[in-house]
């Protein structure tokens, strides 16, 4: 099972980016997920491998009629589209009002998405962008199947006291309460940084620190490069050679990082052509 979760705790500061980013050098066939309540962003952003638009009827809305008739994991890629390089993307809402068609099935499309890596026809891992982690957001629904939640968050003081009281507040939702941050509860609960490079090191010390003094029972796994000209690249607005981007090297030690970690309990190997597949 590997369904990785991310979110933020106030806004999305970079939990698009930081998903797209991940999900484009993940090391195995990885289904990327749009499932903010809020709506998405990928259909406004980002071309399909057609060359044209995005379908915005294909996806998550969509997905809404069979779940409730059931859910078998293998269904979610009949709605599943690729954008241009090879990403296969489950396109998001448009608008938050849309997310009413999906109520009381959050728990359902988290179990589809954690139970696709052990798909005997087309397994993959699930990184589902989740948006705001507020307690009234129903994609919350979804961490309880998670291997692992990630909650992004930028490095002002302020946004650092939000998550780690938004990590405290997930371990005891999840978890029935603080646990050290050495406990393999699952879901895992981590903290993803969206840092300047030159100071990320020495930051993901300094909080990992503070999240452990507060008992949050989250660690932080890695930063993301704060780098708006890669975030401009992935997104299509602007040319280069994204690979060598700060963002999407930042992105390939962070899923290094987690795959050497956690990467025994994922035990589904990569698939053939697909796996990687125009990462």
């Amino acid at each position: 099972m590997a369904l990785i979760a991310i979110a933020a705790d106030k806004g999305s500061p970079g939990v698009t980016t930081a998903a797209v980013a991940l999900a484009a050098v993940w090391p195995r066939r990885v289904l990327l997920a749009e499932a903010d309540p809020a709506g998405g962003d990928l259909v406004y952003r980002s071309a399909a491998a057609h060359g044209g638009p995005l379908n915005p009827n294909t996806g998550m809305l969509s997905i809404a009629a069979t779940a409730r008739r059931g859910l078998v994991p293998d269904q979610l890629w009949d709605h599943v589209q690729p954008l241009s390089g090879g990403l296969e993307v489950l396109v998001g809402l448009g608008i938050a009002e849309q997310a009413a068609g999906l109520a009381g099935l959050w728990p359902t499309l988290g179990h589809a998405f954690a139970s696709l890596a052990d798909s005997p026809n087309a397994p993959a891992d699930v990184i589902a962008d989740c948006g705001r982690a507020s307690g009234d957001t129903p994609a919350v629904e979804l961490f309880p199947h998670a291997a692992l939640v990630l909650l992004v968050s930028r490095t002002e003081p302020e946004a650092l006291a939000r998550v780690r009281d938004r990590a405290a507040a997930l371990s005891t939702k999840l978890h029935g309460g603080p646990r050290g941050a050495a406990t393999l509860a699952t879901p895992l609960i981590g903290v993803l940084l969206i840092a300047d490079p030159s100071s990320s090191g020495k930051l993901v010390n300094q909080v990992n620190d503070m999240l452990v003094h507060a008992q949050t029972g989250a660690r932080v796994v890695g930063s993301i490069a704060d780098d708006p000209a890669g975030a401009d690249q992935l997104a299509g607005r602007k040319r280069g050679r994204l690979d060598k981007s700060l963002l999407i090297r930042s992105a390939r030690k962070v899923t290094a990082d987690l795959h050497q970690q956690y990467g025994a309990a994922w035990t589904v190997p990569a698939q053939g052509p697909h796996a990687g597949a125009g990462r």
